[in-house]
């Protein structure tokens, strides 16, 4: 690059000078290299590249776009930390030492190939941003940061996380990862935001200190969580794991009062044993707010509200949906087992000879059936919906002016909301240009019909929040048995919530047996639907 020129791109110049350097030294040499794009922005593609270089100097052939268990354990066994690096024979890993530095945001080296001051003071800055820093051995943690620095995650706070949650996330580092070691666990991001790679670190440390070895810590919530968290986890809490409680708490807040009040969990609370008047406040309106037992205690329902987006699955629920006919019998057996009123789709978009047609949409005088059988029920439209390319305004305005017309032909009153889904794990990059869009036409096709019915959601948690507070819609209908989704994970429960989808089963009683959902059904939300017009 000619000095003398001036810097008329749109993103970093340090970075795109990496990009450059990094495809003139690897595409041509490294097998199967991907080129960075030479655009001066950071993004997993550049990241994707560095780390292709870095499999190259490390002798792995072919190169892959993953910074997977082989180049962890080849860093671990080349055990040189960039200031070990000799002067001459590693100038390439300094090459992509510093351009990992400059596209995490860190100053690298003043010279691509050399370590210097600059670049070991940014190094050094990054172990103390990871919560890392003082470590007697920083060597023992060495292919840790390495991946981190091969990665997207952030080390800084953004602008919408919180010191609070960054402090956790620091702390989680340096207890799991740096003194207990846990084999599966990667560095958490420190960036202030409670995300899906930090809610993983943070079950993992939860059942080390739960006594489940470190070598089974997954950061899954499967049985053996489950059965610690009914026994230890629900006896007197101290130290690490009294710690971990109240961070849950922390990350669940805020939550809201009986009125519609937030109250946010107080990071005061977090550090002390003491069983403070705000930390009693917070957990009782908490249990209140997600219709579990009020019990101001950690017990097993608490913990699974905290933890995951469906709670603890095998609670009671009065609320269920499904995608079979309710018929007399099946209405009948559902409101002997305490059932109080059911979801069903207003149509389906295949036809009977397609091999996906599921036979889902309300039969003729089906809503009549299920009326006499003494439940109540809520209309759900979904045409599709498993990815971004199913919602745009056009379809949106489309899909509202079918559910009108079809919740018109089978007599559903003015006022109900008919909850319209989103079936997939959408990120925000979605819902900005797909979800949002979707949901204005639906709501504006409504009002343009009249509205007489108003549009509700269906989605993550994430989901359901974005779309009530940008969209307007009145009801949340909460896919929380999808808990591995990223929009479940890291976010509160909607205010708005009227419906949690909490388990998938076979439902038999009554002489019937067919596939169903549990939804727990909040008292004093959307009443449904219990007389027809």
């Amino acid at each position: 690059m000619d000095p003398a020129a001036p810097w008329t791109g749109l993103g970093d110049i340090r970075v795109w000078e990496a990009q450059k350097s990094i495809n003139k030294r690897y595409a041509n040499v490294a097998v199967d290299y991907v080129p960075a794009p030479e655009n001066g922005k950071t993004g997993w593609s550049t990241v994707f590249s560095l780390t292709q270089g870095l499999q190259w100097e490390l002798g792995i052939s072919p190169t892959v776009r993953s910074f997977g268990t082989g180049t962890f354990n080849a860093v671990k066994s080349r055990n040189k930390m960039p200031d070990q690096e000799p002067l001459q024979s590693g100038s390439n890993f300094f090459r992509l030492y510093n351009a990992a530095l400059w596209c995490k945001g860190y100053a690298g080296a003043r010279s691509e190939l050399i370590w210097d001051s600059q670049s070991d003071a940014s190094f050094h800055q990054l172990y103390a941003d990871a919560g890392l820093g003082g470590l007697a051995d920083p060597g023992k943690v060495w292919p840790h940061v390495c991946r981190a620095m091969f990665r997207m995650d952030q080390f800084k706070k953004i602008p919408q996380g919180s010191d609070t949650t960054r402090q956790i996330q620091q702390w989680l580092n340096r207890r799991y990862v740096a003194d207990v070691g846990i084999p599966a666990m990667i560095l958490v991001p420190c960036d202030g935001w409670y995300s899906r790679d930090v809610m993983a670190g943070f079950l993992m440390g939860l059942q080390y200190e739960l006594g489940i070895p470190a070598a089974d810590a997954t950061g899954n919530f499967g049985p053996k969580t489950q059965a610690a968290l009914k026994s230890v986890g629900s006896g007197s809490l101290t130290g690490n794991l009294r710690y971990l409680f109240r961070a849950a708490c922390y990350f669940n807040s805020p939550t809201y009062s009986a009125s519609g009040s937030a109250i946010y969990y107080s990071a005061s609370d977090i550090g002390t044993d003491a069983a403070t008047d705000s930390h009693v406040e917070w957990l009782l309106a908490f249990q209140k707010f997600s219709q579990i037992p009020a019990t101001g205690k950690n017990d097993y329902a608490t913990w699974a509200q905290l933890l995951v987006s469906m709670g603890d699955a095998d609670r009671p629920a009065t609320g269920c949906d499904c995608i079979t006919e309710i018929t007399s019998a099946r209405g009948a057996a559902l409101k002997a087992a305490g059932y109080q009123i059911v979801g069903r789709y207003l149509d389906e978009n295949v036809a009977p000879s397609d091999p996906k047609y599921l036979g889902k949409a309300l039969k003729p005088n089906e809503p009549q059936t299920i009326l006499n059988a003494g439940l109540r029920f809520f209309p759900i439209f979904q045409y599709g919906g498993r990815s971004a390319a199913g919602f745009s305004y056009d379809i949106g305005r489309s899909h509202a002016s079918i559910a009108h017309d079809k919740a018109t032909g089978f007599r559903i009153p003015s006022g109900t909301c008919i909850y319209f889904a989103v079936d997939y794990d959408a990120l925000d990059e979605d819902v900005d240009s797909n979800i949002l869009p979707y949901f204005r036409g639906v709501r504006d096709a409504l009002q343009d019909k009249g509205a007489k019915y108003r549009h509700c959601v269906y989605g993550s948690r994430n989901i359901c929040t974005r779309v009530s507070k940008e969209a307007g819609a009145k009801w949340s209908f909460v896919s929380g048995m999808s808990w591995g989704f990223s929009g479940n994970m890291g976010f509160p429960m909607p205010e708005n919530w009227a419906f949690n989808q909490i388990k998938e089963f076979t439902f038999s009683g009554g002489g019937v047996s067919f596939g169903l959902d549990n939804d727990v059904w909040r008292t004093g939300s959307d009443p449904g639907v219990s007389k027809l017009d």
